[in-house]
């Protein structure tokens, strides 16, 4: 089955930093592999831009996990590079 990379940045709201929501939930419920490239962690909000690999369907059902959770995703685009 082919396999595809997308990238997100996230925005997560303050109830759900505590939570290991992509390094642990996303690959156990979906079978992707999240790879976090950057994050800025306070205690009121985190952003985080993270790479996630898999399935396209898989991928495109993390997503919708996410924002089912109250997580604002956005994906970033590889144009201009």
């Amino acid at each position: 089955m082919p396999m595809s990379k997308h990238r997100y940045f996230c925005t997560f709201p303050q109830e759900l930093i505590s939570e290991p929501i992509i390094s642990h939930t996303l690959g156990d419920k979906f079978g992707v592999v999240p790879n976090i490239r950057a994050a800025s962690i306070t205690d009121t909000m985190a952003l985080v831009a993270v790479d996630i690999e898999g399935e396209d369907a898989a991928i495109a059902q993390s997503v919708a996990y996410l924002k089912s959770r109250g997580v604002k995703v956005e994906e970033i685009s590889d144009q201009g590079r």
